[in-house]
């Protein structure tokens, strides 16, 4: 069984590729590689460079790998539809460029959801036309970059979308086919919306194909639930903590993809406020010193 662990421009607080606040994209690759990382995502695409050759000359400058790439958009809006097409070509395009092989899909925050993120029994439900059409974008485009592009697309819940609690995710995934939908599992995002992700890992590991690790601070989760604090709030508040701080159990996910014989990349990905970390490099050194001791490689 052959697990490697990467990170991503997030842990940096990268959620959008012209945020004033973002740092450098060589300053990501660097302390990435600095931190003990052999692998990183794309980030938002527009965060590095589109030009192949520019961003193939930044991985190999640090020995850094290229893993996967994240369309984060709104599928829940149809009328950002030309946007969310928009993010994926771009975003398959700059990974089959250099071998990447995980396209994530997760969609976007939506004001109709932020204020139960955590809170699956008071969110607000699609009818069945929204969200027949809402699973046909989603479908739409992981057979973009499955048969198109030859990537493996993962499905992402995510705090504060309509792609947020388990039965949902288990309704998605019933309904699209696996030849062109596998799962991008986040253990924070499934303990953030009330569920267990080691019971998830346990029942869904055949059709997980990459993982994003994130832990969550029970205390801080708790507090933002019960006051509807908004998701980009929480992260300033360090609702996501270093790995093993918070409440998923690690040492129990380690052991589903053990006995699973999961192989391919798990990437670290701690949300953060990039103006109220004062230290990302140190807790990707710390996180990727975690996951050693509890036996990852």
């Amino acid at each position: 069984m052959t697990i490697r662990i990467g990170n991503a421009p997030c842990s940096w607080g990268v959620e959008f590729a012209n945020d004033p606040r973002n740092p450098a994209w060589q300053t990501v690759l660097k302390e990435n590689a600095e931190a003990g990382y052999k692998g990183i995502e794309l980030g938002p695409v527009g965060f590095m460079p589109e030009d192949p050759a520019l961003l193939a000359d930044g991985l190999a400058e640090h020995d850094l790998e290229l893993i996967g790439g994240v369309v984060f958009r709104a599928f829940h809006d149809p009328n950002q539809w030309d946007d969310v097409m928009d993010g994926a070509v771009r975003t398959c395009k700059a990974l089959t460029a250099h071998g990447a092989k995980h396209l994530v899909l997760i969609d976007s925050i939506s004001e109709r959801r932020a204020p139960t993120a955590g809170r699956a029994a008071d969110a607000e439900q699609m009818d069945k036309a929204e969200w027949t059409a809402f699973r046909d974008r989603i479908a739409t485009v992981a057979k973009l970059g499955a048969e198109e592009y030859g990537l493996t697309v993962g499905i992402h819940a995510h705090a504060a979308g309509f792609m947020d609690f388990e039965p949902e995710l288990e309704r998605l995934l019933n309904e699209v086919d696996e030849s062109i939908l596998k799962i991008c599992f986040d253990t924070g995002h499934h303990s953030y919306a009330g569920f267990d992700p080691v019971a998830f890992m346990k029942k869904h590991i055949d059709r997980i194909s990459y993982m994003h690790f994130k832990d969550v601070d029970p205390k801080i989760k708790t507090d933002v639930i019960a006051k509807s604090t908004g998701f980009y709030d929480a992260c300033g508040q360090g609702i996501f903590c270093n790995l093993g701080d918070g409440d998923v159990d690690f040492p129990a996910v380690r052991q589903v993809l053990v006995d699973a014989g999961f192989e391919g990349w798990c990437t670290v990905e701690q949300d953060c406020d990039p103006t109220l970390d004062p230290d990302p490099v140190g807790d990707a050194r710390l996180n990727r010193e975690y996951l050693e001791s509890i036996g990852f490689n």
